[in-house]
């Protein structure tokens, strides 16, 4: 199995152009299957949760080429299967994305249960009821199997505001006869780059960006030349990287609305950085200092749904605050599972009390020294590199897989900033 090790006490200096939104990449291949016509995305990342959605797609009866870096062109005339591969289901939960538009173009979509991150509980509920109100059937006999002669626009309440359910009602409703009104639905960046694309695939969609989508079916989709935008589940671990190492990073081609967020959360930290068009620069000598609240009292950083911070960076946050003076709370609301890997920060020396599944107690700053790790998640694996590369000594991180799922040659590009990481195969 491979590993990173990494030597510590490094900071990171450079500039780097910031990856395609994986999260948004996912949704659009999948989204590929709803028109015989040619398909061609740009900006898509070289990792390995898309060359699973690929091979998915080939398995279906799509053709894929690769012209160029980052940019693939699709095409499904004739469905050979409307069945997921197993294989592939186990390795990452967006392979659920395929069920919307496989029942919009076949009528029926095999399931096997979908995998990915282990952090916690994550539900289905919200696409099964999503894709029922639209006239589709579901039964489960190991693999979950949806019917539908015909899918009918609906007026639907999802019960939580979920991307992956969002997606998949929006790309089954698209080619719905009538009217569907979806409300609760998820609005993060990436829903909207695929709200985007099917927009100029043909689709009639109103309201992208809220939490209420108003979908016009349409009989056919045509092909379409769409780019997705920039990762900013990536910009952000770049930013806490930096910090916390003390270094100078320059990041290009961002989208610098999709950082509102992270730039409230990253302020309580006393992490601030400059912001152009399509760039940012994180300077080095941060204040590094926690900005506490009226009062003196101790902040909270808090994840929610968009346009609330980003549970993907709850565990960068986490350990960007090791190395900042004073004390924070950190809330992680959706996940109960996922701040299970401050263990592995605490034995490296860090001060954290883990008051439950979700609230962790941050004080620092503490001098981390370098440790064994295992990456249990794809933003945990890559908290994880952030704490070996300020830690004293070296550090091992295994199941790297994890980490390579989210982020795209991500050795060479550490390497090119100064960072002491090597991948052993």
């Amino acid at each position: 199995m491979s590993e990173y090790l990494i030597e510590g006490g490094v900071p990171i200096n450079g500039t780097i152009r910031a990856s395609g939104n994986k999260n948004a990449a996912l949704p659009c291949l999948a989204a590929a299957l709803l028109t015989g016509e040619p398909v061609t995305l740009r900006n898509i990342p070289d990792i390995e949760d898309v060359q699973v959605m690929l091979e998915v797609y080939a398995a279906l009866g799509g053709t894929v080429e690769n012209p160029s870096p980052n940019v693939y062109r699709l095409c499904l005339n004739n469905f050979r299967s409307s069945e997921i591969p197993p294989e592939q289901a186990r390795k990452i939960r967006a392979s659920i994305l395929f069920a919307g538009p496989l029942l919009a173009r076949t009528g029926k979509v095999v399931l096997p249960p979908p995998g990915g991150d282990v952090i916690g509980r994550r539900r289905l509920d919200t696409h099964f009821l999503a894709l029922t109100e639209l006239g589709a059937k579901v039964r489960s006999n190991g693999a979950f199997i949806f019917t539908a002669k015909t899918l009918k626009g609906a007026d639907i309440f999802l019960d939580e505001a979920s991307v992956t359910g969002t997606e998949n009602a929006v790309m089954a409703a698209v080619l719905a006869r009538g009217q569907t009104i979806l409300t609760n639905a998820a609005s993060e960046p990436h829903v909207q780059d695929l709200c985007r694309m099917l927009v100029a695939m043909g689709a009639r969609i109103e309201g992208i960006g809220s939490n209420i989508l108003t979908i016009n079916g349409v009989k056919k989709l045509s092909g379409c030349d769409f780019e997705i935008g920039a990762d900013f589940m990536e910009v952000g671990s770049f930013i806490g990287l930096a910090a916390a190492t003390g270094g100078d990073l320059r990041i290009e081609g961002i989208r610098p609305q999709d950082l509102r967020p992270a730039k409230t959360a990253f302020g309580k930290l006393g992490i601030v950085w400059a912001q152009e068009e399509t760039s940012i620069h994180v300077p080095k000598n941060q204040a590094m200092e926690v900005n506490c609240d009226l009062g003196g009292m101790i902040p909270k950083i808090d994840d929610a749904p968009w346009p609330g911070f980003p549970p993907d960076l709850t565990s960068i946050v986490t350990v960007v605050a090791t190395q900042v003076k004073g004390t924070v709370l950190i809330h992680e609301k959706m996940f109960e599972s996922r701040m299970f890997f401050v263990d592995k920060l605490i034995g490296m020396g860090a001060r954290i009390v883990l008051c439950d599944p979700h609230r962790a107690v941050v004080t620092g700053p503490s001098r981390l020294t370098g440790s064994e790790l295992h990456s249990p998640d794809v933003r945990a694996g890559m908290a994880m590199i952030i704490a070996a590369m300020c830690a004293r000594g070296k550090s091992v991180i295994r199941n790297v897989y994890q980490i390579e799922r989210g982020y795209e040659n991500l050795v060479e590009r550490l390497s090119s900033l100064g960072a002491s990481i090597v991948r052993s195969k």
